[in-house]
């Protein structure tokens, strides 16, 4: 089974993809790949971020901390001169329960797949540019992206699958939204009886 990816839209709707690079900001854990010269194997490639890298990462996805990340992929050649990214990312962190904003620990675990086009190629022109249509497979990975050069920033792609992994609502085991809410209203009930008592409206 495969996949057809048609375009829309008119090129100039989108900008030009290194105008759009500049203007999103470094991944802390951005791994350069060069992909001019990919083994048929493939080029395997780690990030394991450091301490300074973690710190960065836990700001970015509004976490309490990172305490470990780790991303083994795979770059090998697609297609005549795009490139696919697989592999996974783990990574350790702790967020915040939004009911009762006590620490939480959480792990991820996450497979990593992503294919690359580069900006001048006739194939990234026509599926992007052309009205043309690119073959995918219907079990692989999402639309190519483009590349300029002969780099790829794996690492970013590896943080763009961690940061779909987190829980954007973290709770503790046992506890429900519905307490959280009942809480507010407590807390609201009782500033409602302590103005009235200090004979404010």
């Amino acid at each position: 089974m495969s996949r057809r990816l048609e375009d829309e839209g008119h090129p100039e709707d989108r900008g030009h993809p290194e105008e759009k690079r500049h203007a999103e900001e470094k991944s802390p854990v951005s791994f350069m790949a060069h992909v001019a010269r990919l083994p048929q194997k493939g080029l395997p490639v780690v990030v394991e971020a450091d301490d300074a890298q973690r710190r960065a990462l836990a700001a970015v996805h509004g976490l309490l901390s990172v305490e470990a990340y780790r991303a083994d992929l795979v770059v090998t050649p697609w297609k005549r001169h795009g490139v696919e990214v697989t592999g996974r990312v783990e990574a350790d962190i702790t967020q915040e329960c939004v009911v009762t904003l006590e620490p939480l620990a959480a792990h991820i675990d996450e497979a990593v797949e992503g294919l690359f086009l580069p900006d001048d190629s006739r194939l990234g022109r026509l599926g992007f540019e052309g009205g043309g249509e690119i073959v995918l497979a219907a079990e692989g990975p999402d639309s190519p992206e483009t590349f300029h050069g002969d780099t790829v920033d794996v690492g970013a792609l590896a943080e763009q699958f961690f940061g779909l992994a987190i829980d954007p609502y973290p709770r503790k085991p046992g506890v429900s939204l519905d307490a959280g809410e009942e809480t507010v209203q407590e807390e609201n009930e009782f500033r409602r009886r302590l103005k009235s008592l200090l004979g404010k409206s």
